[in-house]
Formats: structure tokens, sequence, C-alpha cells
């Protein structure tokens, strides 16, 4: 009888807060949201979250904050989320690497399956791979001869240990049997302050409106880029799928993540939101003009295209041999 009462008070709580969530979800949001960017200020997640965030301020009818939350190749940034009150109020922006990479390189301190959720894919990124004025590469057979020639003399810069960047670099050094140095960045920015000055020799970023400045200047020179085309504002820079390196031809997507209990209806109510902001004009053109590509799509098809990456990626480093922190 006591199990049965237990039983039954149980069901009873479960199901009032099954009829409080919908009330709570549909009242959703009634004070200000925080984005949290898990990239530093300059970059171009950072300029995208901002001009998302703007949209769905007007959108929603509330403020939307947008905090950089950066180091660790977006760990920091996707703990912090992982962390917070699963109640849409703070939300985090950031490629999927944090989920589908690092994991398999390190200890992360979240579970990528449980703690975190996938609102929305935002926009897919391609990947440059760029000469600094201390570079001596005109071409990226160049750069191959340079770090053959001279082991250990190139020196390489990402937004980290388990970013993108550094998995196409190790791709790049087992294939093509070179020894090049990792430089591992919190993200972007301080990443190509130090790039324009020649602190190191390659820089691999997503594109960006700075960056594209920066190349038609002439202080950062084009190699290769990491995109399934060549790009329409680059037509003389090859992808590396045609010199050869079709694995390390990669591209970044980014989305929009919360907190990993957070309800469904508020989950489906910022998918919502996220797609509406990606068919307004300002956003798109702000995308397209520096060679990002928006996405869009369901929560569903988002989390699939996750966990098909992170299949990917652990084959990937299994048969390379990379080794994380």
């Amino acid at each position: 009888m006591q199990t049965t009462r237990r039983a039954l008070l149980l069901s009873g709580a479960a199901s009032a807060a099954a009829l409080a969530l919908p009330a709570f979800a549909q009242n959703y949001p009634t004070k200000p949201i925080r984005i949290l960017v898990a990239y530093p200020a300059g970059g171009v997640s950072d300029a995208i979250a901002r001009t998302l965030g703007d949209r769905l301020s007007v959108q929603m009818g509330q403020p939307v904050v947008v905090e950089n939350k950066a180091g660790a190749a977006g760990i920091i940034g996707m703990e912090a989320v992982a962390k917070a009150q699963p109640d849409g109020y703070t939300i985090g922006f950031s490629a999927i690497s944090p989920l589908v990479l690092s994991p398999h390189l390190q200890k992360v301190p979240y579970n990528p399956d449980a703690d975190l959720a996938p609102v929305a894919s935002v926009f897919y990124s391609p990947v440059l791979l760029l000469a600094t004025p201390a570079s001596r590469a005109h071409d990226f057979r160049d750069l191959l001869g340079g770090a053959k020639d001279r082991p250990g003399s190139v020196r390489w810069a990402t937004s980290g240990n388990g970013s993108l960047g550094h998995l196409m670099l190790e791709q790049l050094m087992a294939q093509a049997k070179v020894q090049m140095v990792h430089i591992p960045y919190k993200g972007g920015g301080q990443q190509l302050t130090d790039a324009l000055s020649g602190q190191f020799e390659i820089l691999s970023t997503n594109a960006g409106p700075t960056l594209t400045d920066h190349i038609r200047t002439g202080k950062l020179r084009p190699l290769a880029v990491g995109a399934p085309k060549r790009l329409d504002s680059l037509p003389m820079v090859p992808t590396l799928a045609e010199l050869g390196y079709p694995r390390a031809n990669m591209s970044s997507l980014f989305g929009v993540f919360a907190p990993g209990k957070t309800p469904q209806r508020i989950i489906d109510r910022l998918n919502t939101e996220v797609n509406e902001a990606l068919k307004t004009p300002e956003l798109r053109n702000r995308l397209l003009s520096t060679d990002n590509v928006p996405t869009g799509g369901s929560a569903q098809d988002f989390a699939k295209e996750i966990d098909r990456e992170s299949v990917a990626n652990a084959a990937i480093i299994k048969a390379v041999g990379i080794k994380g922190d």
C-alpha cells in the first residue's frame, strides 16, 4: 500500500510538472536573454552573434545581451551554457567543435550529449589558410616545401587545441609528412592581430569581413580554403580537396545551443525565432558578403548533423593519431 501511494504521489507530481511547463514556456520570454559567445570579440562568430541578437530582440520583444566567454577552443563558453539555468534566458553561440571534436581529444567539463541542447544551426563558415608577413610562401606548394626543408620552422596558429584548424593541421602534417608547430589561441581576435604583425607564418581561421579587408590590401595571402568549392570572392584560391587533401577540406558549422534540460517548448520557440532571423536581409547579407553560408532548419536536424560530425571526427582522430591535452 505504501509503495502504491508513493507511486501515485510521484505520478501526480510528474503530471503537475508536465502541466506547469507549457504555461511557463508559453509566456517566454519575460526578461532579457543572454547569448554567450564561445569566442573573443572581433571574430566572425562575435559579429554574427551580435547581429542575430539584435534581430531576436526585435522579434521577441526583450533585450538580448551578447557576452563573450572565450577560451579552450570554445570549451569555456559551452561549459558556461551547460551549467546555466535551463530556462531559455542563457543560450550559447558556438561552432560545433566543442561538442564533436574537443571531447575526443581531451576531458571536457560537460557531457556533450546530455548537458547541451542544439537549438538551430546558423551558418557554415569556410576555413581560410593564410600566409602572414612572416611567411615566404606564395602558394600552398611553397608552404609544404618550406616545412619539409626546415622542419619546425613553420608556425601555424589556430583558435585552440581541439579546434577544427588544429584537426586540419594534423591531417595535413600526417598526409604530407611534414612537421609544423601548432600555436593555439583563444579565438580569432588576438590571433588575427598577431598574424598581421608576423608573430607566426600561417593562420587558419573562418571567413569574415575584417579578414576579407586584410586579404584585399595584401596584408594576408590566401593559400587554400576548406570549403565545398572555391569562394566567389577568391576564385584563384584552391580548396584543400583540389590540392589533394580532401580529409583536411573542412568548414565550420556554427549554431545556437541551450542548457540540456531546457523545456522543448522553449527550444522550439528559439528555433523558430532563429530561423526567422535568418530570413532577414540584414543577417543574410552580412553572412553572404563574407563567404559564410546561412543554414537554419530544425533542432532535430541540427542534432543529427552534430552526431554525424562527432562520429566522423572520432574516426579521423584515431586514424591520424592526434593526441589532446
